[in-house]
């Protein structure tokens, strides 16, 4: 485990918050919000799917402290802690299907050393789950109470089987320990501090526009996904973490607003003026044919629901993801050059005198 110094506070702190997976582009944004709010936070990264660039503005604020570690492996931190905060496991397939072992891992053995810190702890906990415990869901749109339809030997299950699997682990600890759990199952979610390369729909469709790249579709472009505003799911992480003990959930946390996948790319391509044009390819194995959520549970106990719409969320997103390719390409045409001067200079200085 590496862990950054903490900086001396001069400042009370209400609360102190452990975020797992906080370097990550939702834990990132979840750490910002939870500093503004006068937390104390520690964000615990492994850096698998984080990045530093992620929380590097707040590696000097005086309430944040980064510790690199597994979740694998138990947890040690010192003095009191007052809530917990788990999305520590990469969640896009192209990540999660890398090393499956270790996504299952993360999903059981980490949750479980977390739970057990928090009992230790008398902290609150809550976890990142997902809509993906709906599988290729049968019953559409998806409330809190279906059960699912996932293929638990399929090239998914890591990951779907693994949240599945936390989500037993996390009330049987709020049975047998009474220990205060929260439950959000986290439909798709987009914005900055995306990863251009995690194989999610938005961010892939993004980085090809902007490239002038075909838009890969898989399918025919008619299976659906909602897409929720990273700000929108912070704040609904907030409200479920702060609503009275006796709200468990779990909840769905996702835009209710159902879209096809041709849908979002000619939205795409339209905020980013692009020329690019849509390529089809087969679908991967188990991808969700249909996926919405009902989010009235949320609405009622919460009073949670999005705000962002899809076009301010996309112009936003397109905004980071042009500024962080033009300084992409800046650093690798800067370092092609240096390479050129290097070796043109080994070039001179090896040729023999004439």
């Amino acid at each position: 485990m590496h862990m950054l110094p903490a900086m001396r506070s001069h400042h009370k702190y209400s609360r102190r918050a452990l975020v797992t997976g906080g370097a990550g582009f939702i834990g990132s944004h979840l750490c910002d919000r939870l500093l503004q709010r006068g937390y104390a936070v520690l964000c615990v990264d492994n850096l698998l799917t984080g990045s530093i660039r992620n929380i590097r503005p707040l590696l000097n604020h005086s309430n944040f402290q980064f510790i690199e570690h597994d979740v694998q492996g138990p947890l040690r931190i010192p003095g009191e802690l007052d809530r917990i905060f788990n999305l520590a496991c990469p969640a896009s397939p192209a990540h999660y299907q890398r090393d499956p072992i270790d996504t299952m891992k993360t999903c059981v053995i980490g949750t479980l050393n977390l739970l057990e810190l928090a009992r230790q702890k008398s902290a609150r906990f809550l976890q990142a789950s997902t809509s993906e415990v709906y599988g290729d869901p049968e019953v559409h749109p998806q409330p809190e109470s279906y059960r699912g339809c996932v293929n638990p030997t399929g090239p998914r299950a890591c990951y779907d089987e693994g949240k599945r699997a936390a989500e037993t682990l996390i009330f049987d600890y709020h049975r047998v320990h009474a220990l205060q759990v929260k439950v959000a199952r986290i439909f798709n979610t987009y914005g900055p501090r995306m990863l251009e390369n995690d194989g999610c729909v938005v961010s892939n469709f993004i980085v090809q526009a902007l490239r002038g790249e075909p838009i890969t579709v898989y399918g025919n472009g008619s299976q659906t996904r909602s897409f929720c505003f990273v700000d929108d799911l912070v704040h609904g992480l907030e409200l479920l973490m702060e609503s009275p003990a006796d709200i468990t959930g779990p909840f769905n946390l996702g835009n209710p607003q159902e879209l096809t996948i041709e849908q979002v790319a000619r939205e795409i391509l339209a905020c980013s003026r692009s020329k690019s044009r849509l390529r089809y390819e087969s679908l991967p194995q188990d991808d969700p044919k249909r996926r919405k959520p009902v989010v009235d549970a949320a609405d009622r106990t919460l009073g949670w629901r999005p705000r962002v719409s899809l076009r301010q969320g996309l112009e936003a997103t397109i905004a980071y993801f042009a500024l962080r390719l033009a300084t992409t390409e800046v650093a690798s045409e800067q370092t092609r050059r240096t390479s050129s001067k290097r070796r043109h200079h080994l070039t001179v200085a090896n040729h023999p005198a004439g």
